[in-house]
């Protein structure tokens, strides 16, 4: 993204702050400068999950109001570098934007909470991860029927590791250094657990896919090329350890 661009996206984003602020304009102008790369990368990245409704401009936009936000806000002796706190702030934003829309009908949602009790139900029938041909034949649907449920799930907000990793208050606090109470933490320290441990217990294809979307930040393309499939699959199968991971929290409390 070249700069005067960068620039326009980062004037209009402006425009949305309250107009208070103690940071200097100029100073505003530098941050962008040097992080608007990174907001650009953060939105190409979130956009291969959003459907063909989501526009990278904006998502650029809300991600440039997350990354003036984080430079008016951000306190250096909390411990966290800027770049971390910022890019935490900048996926919120752009989830934000995204969440306003909820652009997926419900019936997305009530097919996706099927498909996560079918999960449910089949692995603690058989002790086993249930496979594709076994979730389609619970949901009495052919196997192209549930792909097409999995494609229309990407990006779907019922589950969102983002959300949970990166997107919400605590995790910005998290980072800032600002701790919530003890209890807080607690719950979502043992939140976490549970959630690492049954990303732990998926199958190795879901937990690759994860572990190259989320910790190598490769694009779903380049996660094709490693596991040899389209990039239509690697988003069929991203969705489907989505939903396999809410059917083994949904009795977490």
């Amino acid at each position: 993204m070249g700069s005067a661009t960068g620039a326009t996206v980062a004037d209009k984003a402006q425009e949305k702050l309250p107009s208070h602020t103690d940071v200097k304009d100029k100073d505003l102008n530098e941050v962008v400068d040097r992080y608007a790369p990174l907001v650009k990368r953060i939105a190409h990245h979130l956009l291969l999950r959003m459907p063909a409704s989501v526009q990278i401009d904006d998502l650029i936009q809300s991600g440039m109001i997350g990354l003036l936000e984080a430079a008016k806000k951000y306190d250096v002796s909390k411990g966290a570098s800027f770049e971390t706190y910022a890019g935490i702030r900048i996926r919120g934003s752009m989830l934000d934007e995204v969440r306003k829309g909820d652009w997926a009908p419900r019936s997305v949602h009530r097919k996706s909470r099927k498909v996560a009790e079918a999960i449910k139900t089949i692995e603690a029938r058989t002790g086993k991860d249930a496979k594709d041909q076994e979730i389609a034949r619970e949901l009495n649907i052919d196997l192209n029927a549930y792909y097409a449920i999995l494609q229309d799930a990407t990006g779907s907000r019922l589950f969102s590791f983002d959300d949970i990793m990166e997107g919400d208050d605590s995790a910005i606090e998290l980072a800032a250094g600002e701790l919530p109470g003890p209890c807080d933490g607690l719950q979502r320290d043992t939140f976490k657990d549970h959630l690492a441990r049954a990303i732990d217990g998926l199958p190795d294809r879901e937990k690759l896919v994860l572990a190259l979307y989320y910790d190598e930040e490769l694009n779903l393309k380049e996660i094709g090329e490693v596991i040899g499939v389209s990039e239509s699959r690697v988003s069929q199968i991203h969705s489907q350890a989505a939903m396999r991971l809410r059917a083994r929290l949904s009795d977490w409390s």
